[in-house]
């Protein structure tokens, strides 16, 4: 259980950090220019769904969907609190200066690049038969094919 809470603890470490990087490079190399701002806006949102997907992928192989999806649904909520509430501090901000469409456009833009990248991850796993269910459905018809057949005896 310990290792399951690291484990979505790390992850919404990970892509808070991406996203403080991106505000500290929007705040101190392109304060002016909006259309670099939103460059890198939409590199963070890139890079969080890359994040995303490799782990879909790798824990899609290892655990059943069940357990991955709520642990990283879980971190991309804590990720996602955190980008909106604490994020702005730290470059000098106040997370409520904007009306709340701002605050709610940037939580739409996050989960929606948490999902697509998810959906990529784990879509290309499955596509590759390399998922869970896969793979145990893989097992249980090769120790099904290795017993022999049994006669029925009257």
């Amino acid at each position: 259980m310990k290792n399951r809470w690291l484990s979505v603890g790390v992850l919404a470490a990970a892509l808070f950090v991406v996203n403080v990087i991106a505000r500290v490079v929007i705040k101190f190399g392109l304060d002016s220019d909006d259309a670099a701002a939103d460059r890198v806006s939409l590199a963070m949102f890139l890079v969080i769904g890359a994040i995303l997907a490799a782990l879909a992928f790798r824990w899609g192989q290892e655990r059943p969907v069940a357990r991955w999806a709520g642990e990283m649904a879980a971190a991309v909520g804590v990720a996602l609190l955190l980008t909106v509430l604490v994020g702005p501090l730290l470059v000098g901000q106040n997370p409520f200066d904007g009306d709340a469409g701002t605050l709610l456009a940037q939580a739409g833009l996050y989960l929606l690049a948490a999902a697509a990248g998810v959906l990529v991850g784990y879509l290309t796993l499955t596509t590759l038969g390399r998922d869970h269910r896969s793979l145990m459905l893989k097992r249980y018809a090769e120790i099904k094919a290795a017993k022999p057949h049994r006669p029925v005896r009257r």
